[in-house]
């Protein structure tokens, strides 16, 4: 029987123990050995649950159990789990992990010290929660060139982006209503201000071009100043708004960005809605694929992390080789980038139309009923750059979203 370890009890360290033993044969099965949860390390207590006699309170109990070969650190944060995720290594066990936060920051270093002790780094539940895009990434995909991955990489802001869309609440309002359902977390920061998205994007990124893409790097903008308002112009030009990652390869050269973005009804993209996750990959030779699925949740998640179990069961003693070097491409600037954006402005159409056509070029208007005092356009496809410039040059401008047709 191979022994693991599962570091943390929480939504998802409950959700792989409850996997673990639920798929029990069909995982031996895969696997081509029994699989064991040995442990389970938790500060708290938990009377009267299945991991009663399996609970420890000290992580040297688990790494100095030579039984003990693959470790699920699903614990979240950069410490202890940093630590603790090195120690493991160090002493030849493999490790699983859905902490996209720790892979961001350490990953490559971490991966590198898996293979100098030939034991494995997984960490398919980092992105996208129950998506297979990394085990693609790392396999399906390998004799493609991908220069484009982009989707929707939260399950949280979705959720508050389809329920603002579909009901016509403020963003404050449906916050609470997803906090309160468990959809978000009570500080919900690394959420609606993209920094989680920003990081999946960077691990995608990486993966996909074989490079080292810093999180860092991306500019990032959350949904925190989506408005009522906002959702009803998406409306009225045919499209709806998601939090999208993008990242484009271009020769050496690079761009990421995170940020609200209108999506028009021909990007498969534009029916995503809910909690659910979708990732946009195009290949110099598979051209378009997307990979859609459960992007949060406790089985969803713990799914993915088992899996990455049953994996390394199946290489033991072998390092899986993984698509991301230390290699660094050149980041576009950002001012370089492109799109089409809508831009609501304040004032009424007949009164300011010839303003807004002096400063840019074949403007696409909409006005929305019952908001008589201002109106919205749209920008041909232009840099950020050039339109920070123009709309410099305009009074009045109330927001802008970029547009993916």
């Amino acid at each position: 029987m191979i022994q693991t370890a599962v570091l943390g009890y929480g939504t998802v360290g409950s959700g792989v123990v409850e996997v673990l033993e639920t798929n029990r044969e069909s995982i031996e099965k895969r696997a081509g050995e029994a699989i064991g949860i040995k442990y389970v390390l938790d500060l708290r207590e938990f009377p009267g649950s299945s991991i009663e006699d399996i609970l420890v309170h000290d992580y040297e109990v688990i790494v100095n159990d030579p039984d003990v070969q693959i470790i699920a650190e699903v614990m979240g944060g950069i410490e202890p789990a940093y630590a603790f995720t090195k120690r493991a290594l160090e002493a030849g066990k493999s490790v699983c992990t859905s902490n996209k936060e720790l892979v961001a920051e350490h990953g490559l270093e971490l991966m590198k010290l898996a293979k100098k002790h030939k034991v494995n780094y997984m960490f398919e539940a980092s992105c996208g929660g129950g998506i297979p895009i990394i085990r693609a990434l790392n396999s399906s995909l390998t004799a493609d060139e991908i220069d484009q991955i982009s989707g929707i990489l939260n399950g949280t802001t979705n959720f508050i982006l389809t329920e603002m869309a579909e009901s016509g609440a403020d963003f404050d309002q449906v916050l609470k209503d997803a906090q309160n359902k468990g959809y978000a977390e009570r500080n919900p920061e690394a959420d609606v201000e993209g920094y989680d998205a920003c990081r999946k994007i960077a691990i995608l990124s990486s993966l996909a071009y074989g490079a080292h893409v810093d999180y860092r790097d991306v500019y990032t903008e959350g949904i925190t100043k989506i408005t009522a308002e906002d959702m009803k112009y998406a409306k009225m030009l045919g499209m709806s708004i998601k939090l999208l990652a993008d990242s484009k390869r271009e020769g050496e050269r690079f761009s990421a960005m995170v940020c609200p973005t209108m999506v028009g009804k021909g990007s498969p993209l534009y029916s995503v809605n809910g909690v659910f996750n979708a990732v946009f990959v195009h290949g110099n030779v598979l051209g378009d694929a997307m990979f859609y699925g459960s992007g949060a949740g406790k089985l969803p998640t713990a799914s993915a992390v088992a899996g990455d179990i049953v994996d390394c069961a199946k290489h033991l003693g072998k390092t899986v080789m993984m698509n991301w070097s230390s290699k660094e491409l050149e980041r576009v600037d950002i001012k370089e980038v492109k799109h089409a954006f809508f831009v609501r402005i304040k004032g009424k159409m007949e009164e300011r139309l010839n303003q807004v056509k002096a400063v840019f070029s074949n403007p696409q208007t909409v006005s929305v009923p019952g908001l008589e005092e201002e109106f919205g356009f749209v920008t041909e496809c232009i840099s950020e750059e050039d339109f920070a410039k123009k709309a410099e040059g305009l009074e009045g401008i109330i927001s802008r979203i970029r547009i993916r047709a």
